[in-house]
């Protein structure tokens, strides 16, 4: 028998089954308030990383050029090669995932140049987007896209992606490498300017957000939002190509002749305003490829075979060649910092141009005795410009201790030599000195020794003791511009304070004038009034701790021009190890090389004086289209030679061409008819004097034309700019470069008893 439910039953079930409900809405409801609200952005985010595909745009860093707008750093259009291996890993036939892995691993290594097994690798992670390789250019990215194409029936193009980005390009190789600096792979400044100047150069990057299917793959077309990315601002340098260019020259050319083995450098600046025109490092880098060693180095860490010291070999070389020696290292300047010594003294009305020293050969200071360079018992009685000019210790000395400590340490700090200069470049060098001068500290740096400054701080030094006695500070950008050529932010020298007066700088640049022409005759540059001077100082610590004695720096500065100066130049050259080692014989040769081609590029005109004009060039006419007769006269009434091949009446061709600079006497060869020209073999020209250099040319039928000063015995040529053993055309101009034998600058030497 069945028993119906009564009413008391139902009313439970009833209650039983609401509460069940309420129970289950309560769940339902803490659940969905947990996943909406309290993790809703964590699995609104994850929503998104599965539906929607989220790209950076790069944006292209601002440009750098020199002053005259010449492009030094640009970016140019690169790809970045990424996979999604989350839409392979979706995939439910598994043979099939695995030939699309080993497919992309297969045909990306043989394109992009890499491992098998890292792209492989790659391809198994769980990730919608995993990057291969950056910086992919136009020719490789189309490879890719062809190779895409040819295995089409696995869909390739759904797991392999290509995202637009930017290289960083520098169209001149090493020029001025240690100056501009580098980029990483993220296009960060990682050297130089492009890491001094790295916020004003990063754009501001833009941003893809596309939608993306079930393998993860982007549908742009079904949902796309872009950002566009903006342009970095740009660098417009004080740098000029062409000075950068014949500074990095002649640097290049006296590391090698004279065996420099830590390298040297050259610093080429306006001296009223500290705007650098050129700023060499021997050993530079290509900063294209900036983690390429040079064959010499590379061969260093190729011989080592510890892997361990041969990855702390190749940091250490790869740091070396992006150091900026000019404002990175220290050195004791010797006898160039005189020009301190010498201005202090002036402006204290201590001493006067034509006070005088006498010099014994030694001088003896707190029981320390300092010798003089001149080994025949020394210079005698000196004025103070002779002094300068014979660079004399001893009279130097002499004028410290007539300053004292206090003035000198003022005058030090008044220089700026007790801090940076503040250049615009990372890595700026502090200077070393002794807070602290005794009598013997005093003595030896009066001369330029036991303290250590930078080259800038040296240049800048020279600068402000010819222009009038004004600081300056150096720099090397004028102006930051936007994509739209509007200048953002512009150098203002509006912090100089004048250090020395007028009457001061006025009587340095007569007493550097007399030093070039008297002592430092190797930085005469004819045509022009130049100043300077040299120094040798010696590597006192380095020389402590090795035992080698024979290490010094031989360097020089010169202003030209010295009666309205505009433009110094510093030339350093850190250990020569050739016969060679005084800075009147290896560094003021450099700076003559380099004013020689730069002020009249400036736009200063030659002045020749009437010895001058009997030994200088003389620039060869066009005579080509002319009659023979007439041509002969022409070349003639230049006082050059000439000789004729052909038998024409007319001249078809010469050489050298017209504009050529040759020596007075120099011989035009005047071709008459077509024909192949004619050839001479480069004699050596070394180690002669003018005359002999030009009877050798004349004898092997070439021309030449002379760099430097020839205006003594003393004067010898040291190089030459075709070697000789060459084959050249006949009549071919050959440079050869002179120096006097006897300027140099020993004065240097701090021995003592």
């Amino acid at each position: 028998m069945s028993v119906r439910p009564n009413k008391q039953m139902l009313k439970r079930a009833v209650i039983v089954m609401v509460l069940v409900v309420l129970c289950l809405t309560l769940v339902s409801t803490t659940s969905l308030v947990k996943i909406m609200i309290v993790n809703g952005e964590e699995y609104q985010a994850k929503a998104s990383e599965q539906q929607l595909y989220d790209s950076l745009i790069s944006a292209p860093r601002g440009d750098i050029y020199d002053s005259n707008m010449n492009l030094l750093a640009t970016s140019s259009p690169a790809w970045t090669v990424y996979l999604t291996p989350n839409g392979i890993n979706k995939l439910d036939d598994k043979s099939e995932a695995e030939e699309i892995r080993k497919t992309i691993a297969e045909g990306l290594s043989s394109i992009l140049g890499m491992e098998y097994d890292e792209i492989y690798e790659l391809s198994q992670k769980e990730s919608y987007y995993v990057i291969v390789k950056k910086k992919i250019e136009q020719e490789t990215v189309d490879t890719i896209r062809q190779w895409i194409l040819d295995n089409e029936k696995l869909e390739i193009a759904s797991y392999i992606g290509l995202d637009e980005t930017t290289k960083r390009y520098y169209p001149n190789d090493s020029l001025a490498s240690t100056v501009l600096g580098f980029v990483g792979d993220d296009n960060q400044g990682l050297a130089g300017l492009e890491s001094y100047y790295d916020n004003e150069l990063t754009g501001v990057a833009g941003r893809v957000v596309a939608a993306k299917n079930a393998k993860g793959t982007d549908m742009r077309f079904s949902y796309e939002k872009v950002e566009e990315a903006k342009q970095g601002n740009s660098l417009v340098l004080t740098l000029d190509s062409y000075v950068q260019y014949v500074c990095e020259k002649y640097l290049d050319i006296a590391v090698e002749q004279e065996q420099i083995q830590e390298r040297g450098a050259v610093i080429a600046m306006n001296v009223n305003t500290g705007a650098i025109l050129g700023m060499a490092v021997s050993g530079d880098f290509n900063p294209n490829e900036p983690f390429a060693l040079s064959a010499e180095d590379q061969a260093t860490v190729d011989a080592i075979t510890n892997e361990e010291e041969k990855s702390a070999k190749r940091s250490e070389l790869l740091n070396r060649q992006w150091r900026n020696k000019a404002v990175s290292d220290t050195y004791e300047p010797g006898s160039v910092f005189k020009i301190f010594t010498a201005a202090v003294a002036l402006e204290e009305n201590l001493v006067t141009a034509n006070s005088t020293f006498t010099c014994n050969h030694s001088y003896i200071v707190a029981g320390r005795t300092y010798h003089c360079h001149d080994k025949k018992g020394g210079h005698g009685t000196q004025t103070l410009q002779q002094s300068i000019s014979n660079s004399c210790n001893p009279a130097f000395i002499q004028i410290g201790q007539l300053i004292g400590v206090d003035t000198f340490s003022k005058y030090f700090s008044a220089f700026n030599l007790t801090g940076k200069t503040g250049i615009d470049l990372p890595g700026e060098a502090s200077p070393y000195y002794h807070e602290e001068r005794g009598p013997t500290e005093l003595a030896s740096s009066s001369f330029g020794q036991t303290f250590n400054i930078t080259p800038i701080q040296m240049i800048s030094l020279a600068a402000t003791a010819v222009n009038g006695g004004y600081s300056v500070t150096p720099h090397l950008v004028d102006k930051i511009i936007d994509s739209d050529n509007n200048v953002i932010e512009s150098f203002l020298n509006e912090n100089r304070k004048q250090v020395i007066s007028e009457t001061t700088s006025a009587t340095m640049r007569t007493m550097l004038e007399y030093v070039v022409e008297n002592g430092a005759k190797n930085g005469i540059v004819s045509g022009y009034r130049v100043g300077g001077k040299t120094g040798t100082s010696q590597k006192m610590s380095k020389i402590l701790s090795t035992g080698n004695s024979h290490l010094y720096i031989g360097s020089y500065v010169g202003i030209a021009p010295i009666d309205d100066p505009e433009i110094a130049v510093f030339v350093m050259l850190d250990e020569p190890a050739g016969a060679n080692y005084y800075g009147g014989l290896i560094s003021a040769p450099v700076g003559s090389k380099i004013m020689t081609d730069i002020l009249p590029y400036m736009g200063y005109e030659p002045q020749y004086t009437d010895e001058e004009l009997e030994k200088i060039s003389v620039s060869v006419p066009d005579v080509t289209g002319e009659e023979i007769s007439a041509a002969k006269t022409r070349i003639n009434s230049l006082k050059l030679s000439y000789k004729v091949i052909g038998s024409g009446e007319t001249v078809v061709k010469q050489l050298p061409e017209a504009g050529s600079s040759v020596y007075n006497g120099g011989m035009v060869i005047l071709y008459t008819e077509e024909t192949e020209s004619q050839t001479a073999t480069v004699p050596n020209l070394i180690g002669l004097t003018a005359s002999e250099v030009n009877s050798a040319a004349a004898t092997a039928g070439i021309n030449v034309e002379f760099s430097g000063s020839i205006s003594s015995n003393t004067v010898l040529s040291y190089d030459q700019d075709i070697k000789a053993g060459e084959t050249v055309s006949l009549g071919q101009i050959v440079t050869v470069y002179f120096r006097d034998e006897a300027s140099a600058d020993m004065a240097e030497t701090d021995v003592s008893e």
